[in-house]
Protein backbone atom coordinates (compact mmCIF):
# COMPACT_ATOMS: atom_id res chain seq x y z
CA UNK A 1 0.00 0.00 0.00
CA UNK A 2 1.63 3.26 -1.07
CA UNK A 3 1.20 6.40 1.00
CA UNK A 4 -1.35 7.91 -1.40
CA UNK A 5 -3.61 4.99 -1.56
CA UNK A 6 -3.88 4.75 2.69
CA UNK A 7 -4.65 8.26 2.40
CA UNK A 8 -6.80 7.84 0.18
CA UNK A 9 -8.93 5.86 2.60
CA UNK A 10 -8.55 7.09 5.39
CA UNK A 11 -10.23 10.36 4.12
CA UNK A 12 -13.14 8.53 2.90
CA UNK A 13 -13.69 5.96 5.39
CA UNK A 14 -12.83 8.08 8.64
CA UNK A 15 -13.67 11.59 7.36
CA UNK A 16 -11.90 13.12 10.52
CA UNK A 17 -9.04 12.40 8.98
CA UNK A 18 -9.74 14.75 5.60
CA UNK A 19 -10.78 17.54 8.26
CA UNK A 20 -7.78 17.30 9.88
CA UNK A 21 -6.02 17.31 6.68
CA UNK A 22 -3.93 14.50 7.45
CA UNK A 23 -1.20 13.34 5.27
CA UNK A 24 0.13 10.39 4.84
CA UNK A 25 4.14 10.88 4.73
CA UNK A 26 5.47 7.30 5.07
CA UNK A 27 3.99 3.34 5.06
CA UNK A 28 6.63 0.73 5.74
CA UNK A 29 5.89 -2.56 7.57
CA UNK A 30 7.89 -1.85 10.85
CA UNK A 31 5.65 1.96 10.80
CA UNK A 32 3.56 4.57 9.20
CA UNK A 33 3.81 8.18 9.65
CA UNK A 34 1.40 10.67 9.50
CA UNK A 35 1.20 14.38 9.43
CA UNK A 36 -1.08 17.17 9.73
CA UNK A 37 -0.89 21.23 9.46
CA UNK A 38 -1.61 23.42 12.53
CA UNK A 39 -4.72 25.44 11.01
CA UNK A 40 -7.82 22.40 10.96
CA UNK A 41 -6.03 21.45 14.55
CA UNK A 42 -5.97 24.83 16.83
CA UNK A 43 -6.63 25.52 19.98
CA UNK A 44 -7.80 28.74 21.89
CA UNK A 45 -3.58 28.86 22.69
CA UNK A 46 -2.90 28.37 19.11
CA UNK A 47 -1.08 25.32 19.64
CA UNK A 48 -2.25 21.81 18.08
CA UNK A 49 -5.70 20.82 20.41
CA UNK A 50 -5.05 17.62 22.03
CA UNK A 51 -7.85 15.97 20.92
CA UNK A 52 -6.29 16.31 17.22
CA UNK A 53 -2.71 14.86 18.49
CA UNK A 54 -4.25 12.15 20.00
CA UNK A 55 -6.21 11.80 16.90
CA UNK A 56 -3.30 11.65 14.78
CA UNK A 57 -1.63 9.22 16.71
CA UNK A 58 -4.57 6.85 17.00
CA UNK A 59 -4.71 7.01 13.18
CA UNK A 60 -1.12 6.25 12.58
CA UNK A 61 -1.18 3.24 15.01
CA UNK A 62 -4.29 1.91 13.21
CA UNK A 63 -3.15 3.01 10.16
CA UNK A 64 -0.07 0.55 10.51
CA UNK A 65 -2.57 -2.49 11.22
CA UNK A 66 -4.49 -1.82 9.00
CA UNK A 67 -1.41 -1.99 6.26
CA UNK A 68 0.33 -5.26 7.61
CA UNK A 69 -3.32 -7.02 7.98
CA UNK A 70 -3.56 -5.83 4.44
CA UNK A 71 -0.18 -7.17 3.17
CA UNK A 72 -0.84 -10.25 4.94
CA UNK A 73 -4.32 -11.26 3.11
CA UNK A 74 -5.92 -11.11 6.65
CA UNK A 75 -9.76 -9.10 6.46
CA UNK A 76 -9.98 -7.84 9.81
CA UNK A 77 -12.25 -4.99 11.03
CA UNK A 78 -9.91 -2.95 13.85
CA UNK A 79 -11.11 -1.31 16.82
CA UNK A 80 -9.11 0.78 19.45
CA UNK A 81 -10.00 -0.83 22.88
CA UNK A 82 -7.73 1.39 25.07
CA UNK A 83 -5.26 4.35 24.83
CA UNK A 84 -2.52 6.44 26.98
CA UNK A 85 -1.67 9.63 25.49
CA UNK A 86 1.25 11.75 26.97
CA UNK A 87 1.58 15.36 26.35
CA UNK A 88 5.20 16.37 26.48
CA UNK A 89 5.07 20.13 24.94
CA UNK A 90 2.67 22.37 23.23
CA UNK A 91 2.98 22.35 19.67
CA UNK A 92 2.69 25.46 17.47
CA UNK A 93 3.27 24.23 14.26
CA UNK A 94 2.83 21.54 11.93
CA UNK A 95 2.85 18.03 13.63
CA UNK A 96 3.27 14.51 12.80
CA UNK A 97 2.53 10.73 14.29
CA UNK A 98 4.72 7.60 13.71
CA UNK A 99 3.36 4.33 14.38
CA UNK A 100 5.58 1.00 15.23
CA UNK A 101 4.25 -1.77 17.30
CA UNK A 102 5.14 -1.72 20.69
CA UNK A 103 7.19 -5.30 20.54
CA UNK A 104 7.48 -6.35 17.00
CA UNK A 105 7.92 -9.71 18.50
CA UNK A 106 3.92 -10.05 19.37
CA UNK A 107 3.16 -9.99 15.59
CA UNK A 108 3.27 -14.00 14.98
CA UNK A 109 1.49 -14.68 18.30
CA UNK A 110 -0.99 -11.75 17.55
CA UNK A 111 -1.63 -13.67 14.01
CA UNK A 112 -1.86 -17.13 15.29
CA UNK A 113 -4.58 -15.78 18.20
CA UNK A 114 -6.35 -14.02 14.90
CA UNK A 115 -6.30 -17.34 12.62
CA UNK A 116 -7.07 -19.60 15.72
CA UNK A 117 -9.81 -17.52 17.38
CA UNK A 118 -11.33 -14.82 14.62
CA UNK A 119 -10.01 -12.16 17.32
CA UNK A 120 -6.61 -11.01 18.66
CA UNK A 121 -5.01 -8.41 20.44
CA UNK A 122 -2.13 -6.07 19.72
CA UNK A 123 -0.38 -3.21 21.48
CA UNK A 124 1.28 0.02 18.98
CA UNK A 125 3.40 2.39 20.39
CA UNK A 126 3.15 6.31 18.49
CA UNK A 127 5.60 9.40 18.93
CA UNK A 128 3.79 12.60 18.64
CA UNK A 129 6.42 14.94 16.84
CA UNK A 130 6.88 18.24 16.12
CA UNK A 131 9.46 18.50 13.48
CA UNK A 132 12.17 16.00 15.17
CA UNK A 133 11.16 17.02 18.27
CA UNK A 134 9.00 14.37 20.38
CA UNK A 135 5.90 16.29 21.60
CA UNK A 136 4.04 13.44 22.90
CA UNK A 137 3.55 9.60 23.51
CA UNK A 138 0.98 7.27 22.64
CA UNK A 139 0.31 3.50 23.29
CA UNK A 140 -3.25 1.83 22.85
CA UNK A 141 -4.88 -1.38 22.75
CA UNK A 142 -6.09 -2.76 19.11
CA UNK A 143 -8.64 -5.50 18.83
CA UNK A 144 -8.64 -7.07 14.94
CA UNK A 145 -11.82 -9.06 14.56
CA UNK A 146 -12.81 -11.48 12.03
CA UNK A 147 -15.39 -10.71 10.16
CA UNK A 148 -19.09 -11.58 11.56
CA UNK A 149 -17.66 -10.67 14.89
CA UNK A 150 -18.95 -7.68 16.74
Amino acid sequence: MTPLNLEAYLHAHIPLSAAMQVHVDEVTDEHVRLSAPLAPNINHRETVFGGSASALSILSAWSLLHVRLTRAGVPARLVIQSNRMEYLKPVAGPFAACATLADIGQWPDFLRMFHRRGKARIVVAAELLDGDELAGRFEGEFVALGHGKS
